[in-house]
């Protein structure tokens, strides 16, 4: 059995909040069905973010593209009416009707799926993405360091390096202090 497969990237449409479950239940098809020849890959893009809960660095996966689950299939026979058919999931990205009962979805160009998974990639590896933003005039408590628990004002922020000029008030005089993202959590 020498048949040539011509796998893509596609994009399963599911309910917001259900990525997971739809990717767990395409995955117990794949095995069931026996269809790795067919569907290699089920993806669900994510990105790490850090937030500062309790003057502790917590990080957890966000999903970057909420209701999206990528899948790398042939996309021939009844490959797209098995994906389809999976509970939440609502049909494909580039249905050519609205209803989504047609069986037709368009691929995913390979500039697309390199931008998706380098961006995944390179989140992966990355330092911490900051959930929250901060910015100039804002009030924020000291969590780490000798100056914990102190308050102070936002003077600058630098997004690239991850770092903040705080002016504290110590003995009764403004010092600006550079502190970074996760020394410090809003007030």
């Amino acid at each position: 059995m020498s048949e040539q497969l011509q796998r893509e990237w596609y994009v399963v449409r599911a309910i917001g909040g259900k990525e997971k479950k739809v990717k767990e239940y395409i995955e117990t098809e794949i095995r069931h069905r026996h269809l790795e020849e067919r569907i290699t890959q089920v993806l669900i893009p994510t990105e790490k973010v850090f937030t500062i809960r309790n003057g502790k660095k917590v990080s957890k996966d966000k999903v970057s593209y909420p209701g999206y689950v990528l899948v790398e299939a042939d996309f021939t026979g009844d490959i797209p009416h098995i994906l389809r058919n999976v509970p939440n999931v609502l049909g494909f990205l580039g249905d050519s009707r609205e209803d989504g009962r047609s069986m037709k979805a368009t691929p995913l160009r390979v500039a697309e799926v390199a931008r998706i998974l380098g961006r995944v990639d390179e989140l992966s590896v990355s330092e911490e993405e900051n959930e929250v933003p901060f910015f100039v005039g804002e009030t924020v408590k000291v969590t780490d360091g000798p100056f914990s628990s102190f308050s102070g004002t936002i003077e600058a922020v630098d997004n690239s390096r991850k770092k903040l000029t705080v002016s504290v008030k110590i003995f009764g005089r403004k010092a600006p202090m550079e502190l970074n993202f996760t020394q410090v959590e809003k007030e």
